[in-house]
């Protein structure tokens, strides 16, 4: 059983410099970082890129930091549209300054070594689903096809309010793109608990062979709202065990995008509590049983 990986990602960070940042979780143990393509951390449209890339990773080999990149940056497309424009977009123009960032992604993330490049589907358009599913599928071949020929998973994440809000909704996605190998998921543990049939830790267990990133906060049912670990109804112990037990290699990255005022702080807490939480976990669970 391979130990697991923490991180912290940098959307929880926002008032801190990159360099900053990194410098605190490494001062604090932490194995690696999500980091959050930004206009305050690696900006992905800002001139230089691939020299400040460079500048990035260099510094995290000297940190003995991993990372993941991740793309849930809210206004970086758009200052006026929270997540605008995304793959779902009706205005094909507008669809592809989404697919251009996420090829910025990729490679960003292939010279950074990253484990995985995250993304989500957007929201559903206003005018209702019609051909969100088809525009979902289409605007993901290109970028599939540059995380594949740089080595990368390609880790979708299904998020409260989006097209792809489910697992179930992730196993509709593969099977329209033809289960691409490229093709990954991100699991977010507090999504789980928020909206999943499944407890957290039956989720990890079902996602377990498309896992390619996992984010990880405490959260209640039915409410979509990122909390410090104690403050919401996840047990930890068993979802940590479940993980562990799947063999996932990749970053464990805390989510708490709306602490970064005190972002220091819930970093310096949150992985005492996950370390804890991994070294107490329950009983092992018979093979073919439930939690």
């Amino acid at each position: 059983m391979n130990p697991l990986r923490f991180g912290y990602g940098t959307n929880g960070l926002a008032d801190l410099r990159l360099d900053d940042a990194l410098a605190l979780l490494a001062d604090l143990g932490y194995d690696g970082v999500g980091l959050t393509l930004d206009h305050m951390h690696l900006d992905p449209l800002a001139p230089g890129l691939a020299g400040r890339t460079r500048r990035v990773a260099r510094r995290l080999a000297g940190l003995g930091l991993d990372v993941a990149v991740e793309t849930g940056a809210r206004y970086v497309l758009d200052p006026r549209r929270k997540h605008g424009p995304s793959l779902l977009d009706p205005d094909p123009e507008a669809r592809a300054r989404r697919v251009d960032l996420l090829l910025r992604a990729v490679r960003v993330a292939a010279d950074l070594g990253a484990t995985a490049v995250h993304c989500f589907s957007g929201v559903v358009p206003p005018a209702g689903p019609g051909r969100a599913w088809q525009r979902l599928a289409a605007s993901l071949a290109p970028v599939l096809d540059a995380a594949g020929a740089a080595g990368l998973p390609l880790a979708i994440e299904p998020e409260p309010g989006h097209l792809l809000a489910t697992l179930g909704d992730f196993h509709h996605l593969r099977r329209l793109l033809g289960d691409p190998p490229a093709l990954g998921l991100t699991l977010d543990i507090g999504h789980c608990q928020c909206l999943e049939p499944l407890p957290p830790a039956d989720c990890v267990r079902a996602a377990a062979p498309w896992l390619r990133h996992v984010q990880i906060e405490d959260m209640r049912r039915g409410v979509h709202d990122h909390l410090p670990f104690g403050e919401g109804e996840i047990d930890f112990p068993p979802v940590l065990a479940a993980l562990a037990g799947t063999g996932y290699r990749g970053l464990t990255v805390v989510e708490l995008p709306r602490h970064s005022h005190a972002g220091p702080q819930h970093a310096a807490a949150s992985l005492p509590f996950l370390r804890h939480a991994a070294t107490h976990t329950p009983a092992a669970v018979p093979e073919g049983s439930t939690s």
